[in-house]
């Protein structure tokens, strides 16, 4: 019999989707006026620091980057008192996820998580042939972290919790992550995708892992949502020496690339832009979870840029996107999450934000008339 010439776990992998473009939804419909609610960027754009940092490095090009970012590692090492061997660069925080893969991760051995998490890493997980333990969610959308440490065991590699959580928006609060750590043995990686940190840090009970020094955690950050640099990717992790060290020894030698470090060590020396940010954010929270629940919908509290909530159905939940697409507004199925009776909003300026609920309101009559009940 033949060898096959792709693996069977990678034959059976699903390509991950991104949320539409705005060029080509304008392409599409001809339409001028399109707000993207669909992926949970920046809204207010980049900080003109990291727009002077990037436009500069622009005569630099010709150069390869600096393969050891001393200058962005050193900004990220005085911000969280860190020495510059515990931090990791990468092409976004999903780069330094296909590092942690190719470097700890092998075929049969387990990951344990919560279903209907970030579609991203069990991509990456699947694609070296390692066995995804998917656990269900509490009724309020939370990670079990009880059920979690159940499913722990001798061939658990990884630990994965995003935290905040995409697509729901929820957390893991402090005390439910030092249960959880109670019950992961040394041999098992905790990754602690913190994605979202900048929105999620002012609730009391949140976890920020800067608090804690275990031997075997990885936090992932990013530069693509609070700080508004998605376009160019640039993440970056902590941990152990030694987790960092062995994850070196798998990274590609020039990632990120020279615009991405320097957009990103613009960024963080930019507050007042992370502020606005954080300040828009809240704004437009408290007005679109107020809209949807006087919709008749029933919107999942979330503590990132974004608000999940349930259509009742895969069908519902298409027709509303489609629909909304009609009018210049697009917004995220979440089908690819195996929550085809949800849709997700990424929050957006005022006038974006403006835009989303004068469609809704031309689109709810006959959504309505269509599914009747909108849960």
């Amino acid at each position: 019999m033949q060898k096959k010439l792709v693996p069977e776990y990678i034959e059976k992998l699903e390509v991950y989707q991104a949320g539409k473009p705005i060029d080509e939804l304008a392409r599409e419909k001809g339409l001028s006026k399109i707000s993207k609610l669909a992926s949970n960027e920046n809204p207010l754009g980049p900080s003109p620091f990291a727009i002077r940092e990037m436009t500069n490095a622009l005569w630099d090009v010709h150069r390869y980057p600096d393969m050891f970012a001393h200058q962005l590692k050193t900004s990220l090492g005085d911000l969280y008192r860190l020495n510059p061997q515990n931090i990791i660069l990468g092409n976004g925080s999903e780069g330094i996820m296909g590092y942690i893969v190719r470097a700890f991760l092998q075929p049969n051995e387990e990951v344990v998580t919560a279903e209907h998490t970030f579609i991203g890493f069990l991509i990456l997980a699947r694609s070296v042939g390692a066995k995804i333990v998917q656990v269900p969610r509490t009724a309020n959308y939370k990670y079990d972290v009880e059920a979690m440490a159940r499913k722990i065991n001798q061939n658990t590699k990884i630990v994965y919790i995003a935290n905040p959580d995409n697509p729901t928006g929820t957390y893991v609060t402090k005390q439910e992550f030092d249960f959880l750590m109670e019950h992961v043995p040394s041999h098992t990686i905790v990754i602690l995708d913190e994605a979202y940190f900048e929105f999620a840090q002012g609730q009391w009970d949140y976890p920020d892992s800067m608090n804690y020094r275990y031997d075997n955690v990885i936090t992932l950050r990013t530069f693509s949502k609070a700080y508004g640099i998605s376009g160019v990717r640039c993440g970056y992790g902590f941990g152990h020496d030694y987790l960092i060290g062995n994850l070196h020894k798998v990274k590609l030698p020039f990632e990120p690339g020279v615009i991405a470090q320097k957009g990103a060590y613009g960024a963080l020396k930019d507050h007042p832009h992370l502020e606005r940010t954080l300040e828009n954010n809240k704004q437009r929270y408290g007005e679109l979870f107020s809209y949807l629940t006087a919709h008749g919908f029933n919107p999942i509290p979330s503590v990132t840029n974004f608000i999940t909530f349930k259509t009742g159905s895969e069908a519902a939940s298409l027709a509303l996107y489609n629909e909304l697409l009609n009018h210049g507004v697009i917004i995220r199925p979440l089908r690819a999450n195996h929550m085809p009776d949800h849709v997700r909003i990424s929050l957006g300026t005022k006038e974006e934000m403006a835009h989303f609920y004068q469609a809704m309101d031309e689109v709810l009559p006959r959504y309505r008339k269509k599914f009747g009940s909108l849960q």
